[in-house]
């Protein structure tokens, strides 16, 4: 995986699971186990990393559940770790590119403090749900990685969505979602909000018209660079049910693998979000993530230097 520049990739771990809610009492979700299942499973040895490209792992603070109204849950942890990761991403050379395992949907804040310091860019949004939750249109706010696309466009709390005064962190006019389900409930809002909104049903119809619809939000010549966040909810659960919210409808994973191909190129990152080992006891999600990353991958010259 390599740009024009002949930069190569660098990993970055991102075991967050403070966006998320509990799934029971007294328990914690299980994405903090992502990116170490991951690599169990063989993707370092997929991608071949090198432990020069190698950039750790940056470790969040301890789940605490504290959401409270006018707040969400762990958000100081939220807004402590954002900053961290951000720094870490900080580190990446510009004319390299960027894999970060995560973790949850929350780490897209990090990315989009990290770009913004860097200039304007645009935002791909592969996820199974809009995440576009906000105290506008909602209640209910308290969990960051189902509104995640809401702060990073810059509709939510300013705690979250305007960090040292970068926010929006994408405007937007640069940001495509693809993938939410046709019965998602924030889907006419978001259509009418961001740029382009591709719904699973006609990413599975079109597959190629989704990808053309994508780069055409994010590859024009007054952005600096594209970013893609990938939750792997995106899938449909008859494939991989070992996320916090499966809903059926889904793409199937060489959906996804051919759609990661043709947008992956010219991206300066992607993050992978959602998973959770604990909901996959055998490790065969773990495995087919692994096939499918490597296979979105395989295409670009090696992640060795």
């Amino acid at each position: 995986m390599m740009n024009d520049e002949g930069g190569c990739v660098y990993v970055i771990c991102a075991p967050s699971n403070l966006g998320l809610r509990p799934p029971a009492p007294t328990a914690v979700p299980g994405t903090c186990r992502a990116p170490e299942a991951l690599r169990d499973a063989g993707l370092w040895r997929r991608l071949q990393v090198s432990p020069e490209r190698d950039l750790g792992v940056v470790l969040p603070g301890r789940y605490l559940d504290d959401a409270q109204p006018g707040r969400l849950r762990n958000q100081d942890l939220i807004v402590a770790y954002t900053r961290l990761l951000a720094d870490r991403l900080d580190q990446v050379p510009r004319d390299a590119q960027t894999l970060v395992l995560g973790g949850d949907c929350s780490i897209l804040l990090a990315a989009g403090v990290h770009l913004r310091r860097r200039g304007r860019f645009g935002l791909i949004h592969l996820d199974g749900h809009t995440d576009y939750r906000n105290p506008a249109n909602s209640e209910q706010c308290s969990s960051l990685a189902g509104e995640d696309l809401a702060a990073a466009t810059g509709k939510h709390w300013p705690s979250v969505a305007n960090l040292d005064n970068l926010g929006p962190y994408f405007n937007p006019s640069d940001t495509v979602h693809l993938g939410c389900r046709d019965d998602d409930e924030n889907l006419s809002e978001v259509r009418e909000d961001i740029a382009d909104l591709v719904p699973a049903s006609q990413w599975r119809h079109d597959p190629a018209n989704a990808a053309r619809r994508a780069l055409a939000v994010v590859s024009r010549p007054e952005l600096d660079g594209y970013w893609i966040h990938l939750d792997v909810d995106v899938v449909d659960p008859a494939y991989l049910p070992a996320v916090d919210s499966p809903d059926a409808g889904g793409v199937t994973p060489d959906e996804l693998s051919d759609l990661l191909r043709t947008v992956l190129p010219q991206a300066c990152g992607l993050q992978i979000t959602v998973y959770d080992p604990d909901l996959d006891p055998d490790g065969a999600c773990a495995r087919l993530l692994v096939e499918t990353i490597a296979s979105a991958l395989a295409s670009l010259p090696t992640i060795q230097d």
